[in-house]
């Protein structure tokens, strides 16, 4: 300090601004007031539900909602976050109850997935049948939440309200069989209620079909939850007997058939739970008609003394058809000769290896697109001069 009295005034100047820099430098290595290791980002929060559904279905409650793709601060979410259920009751007032959500439920995102359909959740939460029975009609709120940190969660989802009766228990299993025009299904009719009560009226039966990827049907015959969906699960029908005929089919396509009893609790209609799952590929083994009306005629040949056969016959009505072939015997009892290999778009065909001095039964078949073969039509019979 002596050093800057005696110094002259430029020369202190000089001197203290050396000072205050190296106090900066110093005070900036203690770390005082500067920002010290980096940390990690903070987890993303997802955004809060706002838009869940609840009703019943079967011995659950069937929850549904929006998935969350962004977070609090609008940042897209990188995977699919864990969801947790709450489930409580209501106030005397009708209000929901905050003390008396319980957790009842949780989902890891891996599994989530499985319950995503078209960017929805669609999650299942079992209810006892023995509570439904001793308290029927008795609410049930419920919230979810979503998180992908242990640590922070998103904010409660709004509250969805749904009040529980008995149903039908669920349908045992679906009996499909394949026939050319229709895919029929059959099921037995529901006893008694889930909880073992006197059965509720059935109204009719909804039939749910979904269209799955062939490649996950061994998955999808182990968990539904599994399968890779090229259809969702969408109501095809209700019907009031317990039988459906299915005509809006293809066959080669993987469907998944699902059937739940209906009814209707004070002017609400109820589903029963899910029945099992239907699972058939239907295939085509069944051929077309047979041609009919074939007609043959004779006519001169291009060459002298030469003749050719001229068939004609009625078209076939089917929209599978792929095309006819065309048979030549010389006898009654055989279907003799492939004459068309390749197979004919047009109910016509001319043979011009006809001998002279030969008799011939002629005959046509016809092929669909699965490659199915009809019978043999009536024959027409020629005779060579």
């Amino acid at each position: 300090m002596k050093i800057l009295a005696i110094a002259p005034r430029r020369l202190r100047r000089a001197l203290l601004s050396l000072l205050v820099g190296a106090s900066s430098l110093l005070w900036a290595a203690s770390g005082c007031g500067v920002p010290g290791d980096p940390q990690p980002p903070s987890p993303p929060i997802p955004t809060a539900v706002n838009d869940l559904t609840a009703k019943q279905l079967g011995d659950g409650v069937l929850l549904s909602f929006t998935l969350p793709n962004r977070s609090t601060l609008g940042e897209r979410l990188t995977e699919t976050p864990t969801m947790e259920v709450f489930r409580g009751s209501l106030r005397p007032d009708g209000t929901p109850d905050p003390k008396s959500f319980r957790q009842v439920d949780t989902v890891p995102g891996a599994l989530l997935n499985g319950y995503v359909k078209q960017g929805t959740v669609q999650f299942t939460d079992a209810v006892s049948p023995e509570e439904t029975r001793r308290h029927p009609g008795e609410a049930a709120v419920y919230s979810v939440r979503t998180r992908v940190s242990e640590r922070r969660g998103s904010a409660d989802s709004n509250f969805a309200r749904v009040n529980l009766y008995p149903l039908p228990e669920r349908v045992a299993a679906v009996d499909v069989q394949v026939t050319e025009k229709s895919l029929q299904l059959r099921w037995l009719v529901p006893a008694q209620a889930s909880g073992g009560t006197e059965l509720p009226a059935i109204s009719e039966y909804h039939v749910y079909r979904g269209e799955l990827d062939p490649a996950s049907l061994a998955n999808a015959e182990k968990d539904l939850h599994t399968a890779i969906w090229k259809l969702p699960l969408l109501q095809i029908a209700a019907p009031k007997e317990p039988e459906f005929q299915d005509t809006g089919f293809d066959y080669g396509k993987t469907y998944v058939y699902i059937v739940r009893s209906v009814v209707n609790e004070k002017g609400v209609t109820r589903e029963s739970g899910d029945s099992q799952p239907a699972i058939v590929t239907p295939k085509d083994i069944f051929p077309p008609a047979a041609p009919r009306d074939l007609v043959a005629a004779v006519l001169p040949g291009t060459a002298a003394d030469s003749s050719v056969v001229d068939l004609s016959w009625s078209l076939n009505v089917e929209t599978d058809l792929a095309g006819y072939h065309v048979y030549r015997g010389e006898s009654e009892e055989q279907r003799g000769q492939l004459l068309s290999p390749e197979l004919l778009p047009t109910p016509a065909y001319r043979d011009n290896t006809a001998q002279e001095g030969r008799k011939y039964w002629y005959t046509v078949t016809a092929v669909d697109h699965a490659g199915n073969e009809s019978g043999q039509s009536a024959a027409a019979i020629v005779e060579i001069p």
